[in-house]
């Protein structure tokens, strides 16, 4: 078809590609309802999607990756910069002649035989000053479909590029799905996607981790933003809404917190909380002086297993219509299943692969066989979640109070402390860890470092990021403050201390109190601790000694923890701004002029 818009350079970058790949067809997709109908009924007839039984799931859709393409592919996914030290020691590298080349390869005729989808989209409400654009060109109806949940796309994003508005190109194909001929390349000096051998979400839908996070991040560097891999979320009491980010490595409780039901216990201080998004926020500074933050996607990417009425209820509400499963198990009567979802397991159903399942089956090795990839997800339009905020699309965004770095740790960390000013709090965040769990490849227990939940998402640089975040905070006239949280306590019988869900609103409330100039807390060397009488506990019965431990910083744990952040900051070569030097010779000081253990 010929192309709707007269913006000569994406139309010549079309034709460009069309000859590489060589599709026997041309669709510019316009985002209205009759085409969303139309790539459904294709997608179904050509059986890459199944449609759900409508009583149960109204307006929902199935879909089976390739068995070995079930997940982002880290070690395939490269930063292509001319010189390595741009993209810095926590990224794969190439040369962006050589990205060029070697996906060029894959994609040369990849599309034959293909329709060529052109996906105009924005990042952001269109037109909003945070948004940003891109065009994807893909072969996969499934991506397609996908993109019109987690994105704005269509005609009126054309209107708002007009003849000459920047963009970033994003070319995506199948090709054949082979995981040695599989490449997710980031050009950042070009602004430019490349994603070949994949279909799966974080691989395929170009605008979420890719557009949103690694070339994203670059931009904002240029152009003093910020652009994160965080929740936001609205703490609404006696008719004032304020507003938090927050940053979690994975099994962190990031969803939850987004979509966080308020506990019994605090009921009756009339707290409403609202989600503004799940998963990435940018950040800018607004005309009074304060971070302003949007959550640029139009949908949320979750995981399906553990999801259900007790762990997330509002994900669980949010699913029931007009959304995306992905390897998640198929039951007879065309409904969609998980573990650790609702309800018991059907007694047969059709599992991730397509292949019978029953309870109680082994695989090779006698281990149990799931029925849902423990990766399968759920695409769902973000507005038909119960708890979206009403200023969830304000093209100007929210204001932010406050930022939260977690990690999960058995111990070292205690369930939270506040920093003592921004750049204490670039470091907090620049130094997140994890330790592994048993449902995670490696030695048990082992610490991860994973800064501001960033390392696989940062474009450039980590090193450079942490600079840009030490010149954001000169530049904030009125900068929120930084926090610390640790969920994961756990006792000298290995049970968590905290109960977390809900139960995390009383911690948050203690944080928004300190915004406000009060909160009872105490000094310790790493930051600022809630005083015990602070938490507001109503409703909650905690163990004896619990709070204590919750709340306890151990002299000797820090010192062997400070050392491991000079480890961690070794890798990047002196590159490391002074301003974080600074803060870990401070922290080793304040460790050394305590005379007992906090």
């Amino acid at each position: 078809m010929n192309a709707p818009t007269s913006h000569s350079k994406l139309n010549a970058w079309v034709d460009e590609t069309a000859r590489l790949c060589r599709p026997d067809r041309i669709v510019w997709l316009d985002g209205s309802e009759s085409e969303r109908k139309r790539l459904e009924e294709e997608a179904v007839a050509s059986g890459e999607l199944l449609r759900l039984n409508e009583k149960l799931l109204p307006g929902c859709l199935y879909h089976r990756t390739a068995a070995n393409d079930v997940a982002r592919t880290e070690h395939l996914t490269y930063i292509c910069t001319p010189k390595k030290i741009d993209a810095g020691p926590t990224n794969n590298w190439m040369t962006p002649e050589e990205g060029y080349r070697r996906a060029g390869e894959i994609f040369a005729g990849s599309m034959r035989g293909r329709t060529m989808y052109v996906i105009p989209f924005s990042m952001g409400v269109v037109g909003s000053p945070f948004s940003k654009i891109g065009v994807q060109l893909t072969d996969s109806l499934y991506v397609a479909l996908n993109m019109r949940i987690m994105t704005r796309m269509g005609r009126r994003v054309l209107d708002q590029l007009g003849s000459g508005g920047a963009f970033t190109k994003c070319l995506h194909g199948k090709a054949e799905l082979d995981v040695n001929r599989r490449l997710i390349l980031h050009f950042p000096q070009d602004n430019t996607i490349w994603s070949v051998g994949s279909g799966y979400g974080g691989n395929a839908l170009l605008g979420k981790k890719c557009l949103a996070l690694r070339i994203a991040s670059h931009l904002a560097r240029t152009e003093g933003w910020l652009a994160e891999h965080m929740l936001i979320l609205g703490i609404e009491r006696g008719g004032r809404t304020r507003y938090v980010t927050a940053a979690f490595p994975s099994a962190c409780g990031k969803t939850n917190l987004a979509m966080l039901i308020p506990p019994a216990g605090l009921k009756g201080k009339g707290y409403k909380i609202w989600t503004v998004g799940d998963d990435i926020a940018w950040l800018r500074i607004g005309p009074d002086g304060q971070l302003w933050a949007v959550n640029p996607e139009n949908g949320f990417f979750g995981v399906a297993p553990g999801t259900n009425s007790k762990s997330n209820p509002t994900a669980l509400a949010t699913i029931q219509r007009n959304t995306i499963f992905t390897n998640v198990a198929l039951t007879a009567e065309g409904g969609v299943w998980w573990e650790n979802g609702e309800g018991p397991a059907p007694k047969e159903c059709l599992d991730w692969r397509g292949q019978p399942w029953r309870p109680g089956m082994k695989d090779a090795e006698g281990k149990p066989l799931a029925a849902a990839h423990p990766n399968s997800r759920f695409t769902a339009p973000a507005a038909q979640c119960p708890s979206i905020s009403p200023e969830w699309e304000n093209p100007q965004g929210v204001p932010i109070s406050a930022v939260i770095f977690g990690g999960r740790r058995e111990r070292v960390a205690p369930l939270v402390y506040e920093s003592f000013d921004w750049n204490h709090g670039v470091y907090a965040g620049a130094t997140v860890a994890s330790e592994r769990t048993a449902a995670q490849v490696g030695k048990l227990g082992e610490v991860r470092r994973d800064p501001m939940a960033m390392l696989p998402f940062c474009g450039y640089n980590m090193a450079d990021y942490f600079a840009h975040w030490i010149e954001m905070g000169r530049r904030i006239p009125k900068p929120p403050r930084i926090f610390h949280v640790n969920w994961f306590r756990r006792d000298a019988h290995g049970k968590f201390l905290w109960p977390g869900f809900g139960d995390n609103l009383r911690v948050v409330e203690w944080m928004l109190e300190r915004c406000d100039g009060r909160g009872a807390a105490r000094k310790t060397p790493i930051g600022w601790v809630p005083a015990p009488e602070a938490l507001d506990l109503t409703g909650l019965d905690l163990p004896a000694g619990a709070l204590e431990q919750l709340l306890a910083v151990d002299r000797l744990d820090w010192e062997k923890e400070a050392e491991s952040h000079e480890q961690f900051f070794s890798r990047f070569e002196g590159r490391i701004p002074p301003a974080l030097v600074e803060q870990l010779a401070a922290l080793k000081q304040r460790l050394r002029q305590a005379v007992a253990a906090y």
